[in-house]
């Protein structure tokens, strides 16, 4: 499984520091001192314990949020704000509910005025994403599986260089997570989108990922990077699978104290 050559923008975090005041006027380091380099068309996970920074880290790849210190790029542009080349993807699906899913799916070329132009493409990317026979479905009508492969179709229409995916399947269960797995990394060999992934599962990030990037606990470090070169598709019993499992446990063990 070889996605083809990458539509993807490349990313690169340059001693990026995050600080927040909190309530009570304290300085929160939230991020200190990262450094990361995403390739164009790669697939990265962030992993580590909650409060590290995955999700900042996310945020100022987004635009939703600007470093203390430091700077992000996607390609030579330092980021400074959302743009439509950047899709941000929610554990909650975040659909309209009001409207269908075709129109849900439409919402952003809408809002950019570009309906006209690629309105044929809304109906392609509700069937990439299993959602033709639903297109006049609403949200509350679909399982949770069909409500984030919704949300998957209205991020990838507007043709991002980089989706970004903050824990886009925690809420689902074991068996949709799954299939849920194989959707993304199917698109993902389809498009050649630059992905990050934020997920708490080590299983999740070996299957889908090209590196692994661990955080430590807050202030939030990039404490070690691992490759990933499994053959694709990957299986989860797999004896390499496991070993490598093991390994990446151990190592946000040890992040962790």
């Amino acid at each position: 499984m070889t996605p083809r050559p990458p539509d993807g923008a490349p990313l690169s975090v340059r001693d990026v520091t995050k600080t927040f005041q909190a309530a009570n006027g304290a300085t929160v380091v939230a991020l200190d001192g990262v450094s990361l380099e995403v390739a164009a068309g790669e697939m990265i996970a962030l992993v580590g314990p909650s409060g590290c920074g995955k999700s900042t880290l996310l945020r100022l790849f987004a635009g939703l949020d600007a470093p203390t210190a430091g700077e992000i790029l996607a390609g030579s542009e330092p980021i400074r704000g959302p743009n439509a080349e950047r899709g941000l993807m929610f554990q909650d699906h975040s659909l309209f509910p009001w409207l269908t899913v075709r129109k849900n799916i439409q919402a952003g070329l809408v809002a950019r005025g570009v309906l006209r132009e690629h309105r044929h493409e809304v109906d392609e990317f509700m069937a990439l994403a299993g959602l033709a026979e639903f297109a006049d479905a609403y949200p509350h009508q679909l399982s949770g599986g069909m409500a984030q492969r919704a949300a998957l179709a209205r991020a990838l229409v507007n043709h991002p260089r980089v989706l970004l995916l903050d824990e886009p399947l925690g809420a689902l269960d074991q068996f949709t997570r799954m299939r849920m797995q194989d959707e993304l990394l199917k698109l993902w060999v389809a498009r050649g989108t630059t992905m990050v992934l934020v997920t708490h599962d080590v299983d999740e990030a070996i299957y889908m990922c090209d590196r692994i990037a661990i955080m430590t606990p807050r202030p939030g470090r990039v404490d070690r990077v691992i490759g990933v070169t499994l053959d694709r598709p990957r299986h989860r019993n797999d004896r390499a699978f496991l070993d490598l499992r093991g390994e990446l446990l151990e190592t946000l063990q040890l992040a962790g104290g």
